[in-house]
This record gives C-alpha cells, sequence and structure tokens, in this order.
C-alpha cells in the first residue's frame, strides 16, 4: 500500500508515498480499505517532529478516514491516533461507526475528529443544555464548523470568532447567532455590547494564550472554559480572583491522547446521540477541498496558512 511521509522545508512541506505492507488488524481492530483522510492540525505538528503518536499507535500522520471495511465492505468511518494517510489503516473496533448513508465516502471523512472533538467537549466534558449560550473561537476551522452545528443542536445560543472577515458567512450559515470578526473588535467588548455581561455558559477555546482572559471575562458564573489546543500559545494570565468570584471551571482537553476505551465511549454515545442527523442532514460536513494524495503538500500548505473554512481533505480513492 501507499502511505504519506511528509516533511517541512522552508515553512514549505515536501511529499512522497512509498509503498509499504498493508497493516496487519491486531485483536480489536478492523481493516479499512481508506477512501479518504481528513487534515488535522496535528498533522502539522506531527511533521515538524512537536506531536508524536501515542506509544505503540502508527507513526504515520492522520487522525480521521472514512472507507470501507476490508472483510464486509461495509461504509465506515474511523477516528484514529494515527496512520489515517494512507492507502489502509488497522482501526480500533470502537473507534470505527457507520458512514452515514445519505453522504459520499469522501466527505465523511470529515466526520470523526471534528464532530467527535465538538461532541466530547461541548457534550460530555461541558454538559451543554438547552438554553446555554456557547462561545467557540476559530469558527471557521473544521471543529469549529462542527462545534457550531452540535451546539446548535443541542438548543444553545452560539456565538463564534474568526479573524477574517472572508470567513464570515461560512459562520454564519453554519448556524452561529453571533459571528465575532477579531480582526476588527475585541470579542469580549462584541459579546457584551450584543448579549449583556457575564453572558456566555460554555466557551470552546483553541486559540489559548491570547483569548483566555477574554473568555473568563463573558463568562457567566459557574460557566466552564475548555482549552483544546494553544495556537496563540500555551502560556497565559490569568485573573484567579475573577476565576474564584465566578466560580468558573477551566477544562483542559485533547482526544487523541485518551485510551482506546475513552474513545469507544465518546463513539458509542455520538453514534446514538448526534450520528442520526448527520444521517438526515440535520448536521452537515463543510468541505473546504479535496486534494488527490500527491498533492496531499498543498493540502498542508493551505491549512498551514489558514485559509480553509471547513475541512481539508486527501483522497485516495473514488468515493
Amino acid at each position: 500500500m501507499r502511505y504519506l511521509q511528509a516533511i517541512e522545508r522552508q515553512d514549505r512541506y515536501a511529499v512522497s508515498l512509498p509503498e509499504t505492507a498493508q497493516p496487519e488488524p491486531a485483536t480489536g481492530e478492523i481493516l479499512i480499505r481508506v477512501t479518504a483522510s481528513g487534515v488535522n492540525r496535528a498533522d502539522l505538528l506531527q511533521i515538524a517532529g512537536r506531536y508524536p503518536p501515542p506509544s505503540g499507535e502508527s507513526s504515520i500522520p492522520g487522525l480521521e478516514v472514512s472507507g470501507t471495511r476490508d472483510d464486509t465492505g461495509e461504509r465506515v468511518c474511523a477516528l484514529l491516533a494515527g496512520g489515517g494517510h494512507a492507502e489502509y489503516v488497522a482501526a480500533p473496533t470502537g473507534q470505527v461507526f457507520p458512514a452515514p448513508a445519505g453522504l459520499d465516502l469522501v466527505p465523511a471523512a470529515g466526520i470523526p475528529e471534528a464532530f467527535l472533538t465538538a461532541f466530547a467537549n461541548l457534550v460530555m466534558e461541558a454538559g451543554i443544555a438547552p438554553g446555554a449560550t456557547v462561545l467557540i473561537h476559530a469558527g471557521a476551522s473544521g471543529v469549529g464548523l462542527a462545534a457550531i452545528q452540535v451546539a446548535k443542536h443541542s438548543g444553545a445560543r452560539v456565538a463564534a470568532t474568526t479573524r477574517s472577515a472572508d470567513k464570515v458567512p461560512a459562520i454564519a450559515s453554519a448556524g452561529a447567532d453571533l459571528v465575532l470578526d477579531t480582526s476588527r473588535r475585541d470579542f469580549a467588548a462584541e459579546i457584551d455590547a450584543r448579549w449583556g455581561r457575564e453572558a456566555v455558559d460554555v466557551v470552546l477555546d483553541p486559540v489559548g494564550r491570547a483569548s483566555l482572559a477574554g473568555d473568563l471575562k463573558v463568562l457567566k458564573a459557574g460557566g466552564r472554559i475548555v482549552i483544546i489546543a494553544t495556537m496563540s500559545g500555551a502560556d497565559a494570565d490569568l485573573d484567579l480572583g475573577l476565576l474564584m468570584r465566578k466560580r468558573a471551571r477551566i477544562v483542559g482537553s485533547t482526544l487523541r491522547a485518551r485510551s482506546r476505551a475513552e474513545k469507544a465511549t465518546i463513539v458509542k454515545r455520538f453514534k446514538e446521540e448526534l450520528l442520526p442527523a448527520l444521517g438526515d442532514g440535520a448536521m452537515r460536513v463543510i468541505v473546504d477541498a479535496v486534494f488527490p494524495a500527491e498533492r496531499a503538500a498543498d493540502a498542508f500548505q493551505r491549512m498551514r496558512e489558514n485559509r480553509n473554512v471547513g475541512k481539508i481533505l486527501i483522497a485516495w480513492r473514488p468515493g
């Protein structure tokens, strides 16, 4: 099989597609014939040598795929800790779920990482409920656009941020009630002006240093901030007095590093509670671009330059 091998050279990517043997599924794994794989920022970090896979997992990058089970031909999607950017992958059984019947397999590759991240953190970690107000940063990313839909599906009011005016329409189309262009105005001031002070129950934050102070400012008493990445930096000043007065909770969360058992629990609930909405069109995968495997370097570069609105996918076979 072919698999993706990438290196970073002077802020550009070079990709090759060497051949290797198909993976042999271990006990509790399923061999998947990959149709498409999703690109994530974790791939860029791994290529740069700053985010190695968990112990025992494939060193090939790629955290999500769509394809067909090699044994039954069933159309499936899978969440992975590595190995996705290849023609075949051995996926843990508990992390595999049916691809929605009404969705082609190529866009279905955009489901696992984005929607499971949104579900795990908004529903399972933060416990959003109908009537809640949710703030989602990086709203035009794959996770951001999925999180907007998950929050709206859960009955929440949603504000979402972007640093690019060009991305505002896509965020609004995904269902955000308030879209905040942070290149023009401070998001906390804008939320205060539009929805009143301390209006937010839950913040989903992949930004980190640049947004944490504002997150805490707009948070209600008893609110939750879930940190899922640190794109602006991992060190941040924090007003501990304000944190205590608001009785707020800051939750650190990752998906890749969780055990297979934990991921299986998340996938099981996701299949029951959200997957049907992706099948009937109530929620949708928003695809930015699809690249053939031979052009994977362009896919990585597009993400690095923050030009995407939604998921970037790599096609290994026709969907």
